[in-house]
């Protein structure tokens, strides 16, 4: 075998050169790509500002016994110095492991792990079932699209208000059920019928993004692979099972993480519908995170940061399995 030596360095061709270091290679990516880290650098600082800083100073909190009695305030021209203590991690030990832990914690992750698979699952259901109907070539199927978008483009806060009326004891939907001799819920009152208004009013106002979400990959499936099963003799189930889930596959696993994430960090809809006092079972962790540090005397700043801190961990792990599921199955797939 011939190996060519180059003569003036010695070295034969093909060896690569030693791989230069971690600054050397910061320098030569910078005078690559100078110009996009340009354009970047606003969205840094500004993203830094506004989310770094807040979120670092609220995982400091957590660590110190901070409240409304012994934080830094002002008080006509006297400013009082803050006088917390740093006490590690008490705050997260008392949360998930204290005497109280149950009521103020665990109770409210259940139900928030309820609420969040309830409401995701019946936004897919419900999306899917009129995004199925508005592929197909229907008359005035313009129209109904426009119609079904209605509940998602109102702002949350008209929509969730509006039910609240609806919902009262002597709202159109009691009344509607006292004229059929039904009977009349208690929807704001009652811990169960609090929780199924909160699931019935977020399933209003997801529904229509997971409708057009699904519209819009049923519409890039090529309708190709519909007319060969029909041609096979494939029924309406096997074409769904078998052409239409796989052909939404990249777009249900990104809207069903959406809706997760989102779901599970609802605030306005449980506390425009209840407030932050008056159903306190059917507060998901979100909104009772913000009872602590906003809705009580005294505000206990450092365990509702501690909630924030363990809702971002809670999604920041689920985030990392489900993203390895779906490229187990991937891979499997193929």
């Amino acid at each position: 075998m011939t190996v060519a030596i180059d003569r003036a360095t010695g070295k034969r061709r093909g060896d690569r050169g030693p791989r230069p270091g971690l600054g050397q290679r910061i320098r030569n990516g910078y005078q690559k790509y100078w110009y996009a880290y340009t354009m970047i650098a606003p969205v840094v600082v500004v993203l830094a500002v506004i989310v770094g800083y807040p979120l670092i100073r609220g995982f400091y909190l957590t660590l110190t016994d901070a409240n409304s009695l012994n934080s830094a305030r002002t008080i006509g021209v006297n400013h009082i110095a803050a006088t917390y203590r740093f006490i590690g991690l008490d705050n997260y030990k008392d949360i998930l492991f204290g005497p109280l832990s149950y009521d103020r914690f665990w109770s409210h992750f259940l139900w928030t792990v309820v609420w969040t698979v309830a409401c995701v699952a019946l936004h897919y259901a419900l999306g899917l079932g009129l995004a199925l109907m508005l592929n197909e070539k229907l008359r005035g199927r313009t129209f109904y699209r426009v119609l079904l978008v209605v509940p998602w483009a109102v702002p949350t806060f008209v929509t969730v208000f509006s039910w609240r009326i609806m919902l009262a004891d002597s709202g159109v939907i009691n009344q509607v059920l006292h004229a059929l001799h039904l009977p009349q819920p208690q929807w704001l009152e009652d811990t169960f019928w609090q929780r199924f208004a909160a699931i019935m009013v977020n399933t209003w106002c997801g529904v229509p993004f997971m409708m057009l979400s699904l519209l819009g990959g049923l519409q890039s499936i090529d309708s190709s692979l519909y007319e060969a099963a029909e041609m096979d003799g494939a029924s309406a189930w096997q074409r769904f099972r078998h052409v239409t889930l796989p052909g939404l596959r990249s777009v249900s696993s990104t809207v069903v993480l959406l809706g997760i994430i989102w779901t599970f960090n609802q605030f306005a809809i449980i506390f425009l519908l209840f407030g932050p006092t008056s159903a306190p079972d059917a507060q998901i962790l979100v909104t009772w995170a913000y009872f602590l540090g906003f809705g009580q005397q005294p505000r206990d700043f450092a365990q509702s940061a501690a909630y924030g801190v363990l809702l971002l961990s809670i999604i920041t792990v689920f985030t990392s399995f489900y993203f390895r599921w779906l490229k187990r199955n991937d891979q499997l797939a193929v």
